[in-house]
């Protein structure tokens, strides 16, 4: 199964056209939050229908950047994750939309003890491979430092991939935070701000990981 995850678009729809042939390959396209840059329903649909020309196999999360008011339209047409568990492809898809509280105010955000009782509602199957999409990344990782030592990312999230170990987990949210990590079993990929043309490929089997590349649509070479 081939994942072509995008986070951080922030409507910068240009870079849509020349993803074409990569979504086209997918099994899966993951958006994983601010998909919009303080757009409402109507924008959120312009966008993911231009997603859905090359591919309809989507999931998708919103982001703090995203009003909360979009989660009914991705409802609507079958695609939201957040506080959910999807069955789909022999994988569980579980999804988190929003991030914690910023510097400065957006339209989505919650607490820890708010991403700690949603996360306490969702039970996946222990036996069943799990994939994670979550907006704002774990705490304690490459993902979510802003600067070096200096981490923003969630305690609620990362003690979620501690007891639950989903196989991979799609985030973003930290522009500055591109690169692919590990909390124990689980890979962590934030693929950067896909409004600079950043997406994360993975191709995989079951639990085993075959490969994950973090790409630039503008560049050769690899993140």
């Amino acid at each position: 199964m081939r994942i072509i995850a995008l986070s951080d678009l922030h409507a910068r729809t240009s870079v849509i056209p020349y993803l074409a042939g990569q979504l086209q390959k997918a099994h899966q396209v993951l958006l994983c939050g601010d998909i919009t840059h303080f757009g409402r329903e109507n924008e959120m649909r312009t966008i993911v229908q231009q997603i859905h020309s090359s591919n309809s196999r989507i999931f998708a999360v919103t982001g703090n950047c995203d009003y909360p008011v979009t989660e009914k339209y991705l409802a609507d047409e079958g695609l939201a994750l957040n506080a959910r568990i999807r069955e789909y492809l022999g994988y569980q898809w579980l999804g988190l939309s929003g991030s914690l509280p910023c510097p400065g105010r957006t339209p989505q955000e919650y607490t820890e003890e708010e991403y700690e009782a949603r996360l306490n509602n969702l039970c996946p199957d222990p036996d069943r491979p799990l994939i994670l999409v979550s907006h704002q990344p774990p705490y304690g990782t490459l993902n979510d430092q802003v600067s070096p030592g200096f981490h923003v990312g969630s305690r609620a999230i990362r003690q979620f991939i501690e007891l639950n170990r989903p196989v991979i987990c799609f985030t973003g949210h930290i522009h500055e935070g591109i690169a692919i990590d590990r909390i124990g079993e689980t890979v962590i990929v934030n693929p950067g701000p896909a409004a600079k043309g950043n997406y994360a490929v993975a191709d995989m089997e079951g639990k085993e990981i075959i490969n994950v590349q973090l790409r630039n649509l503008f560049s050769e070479e690899l993140i």
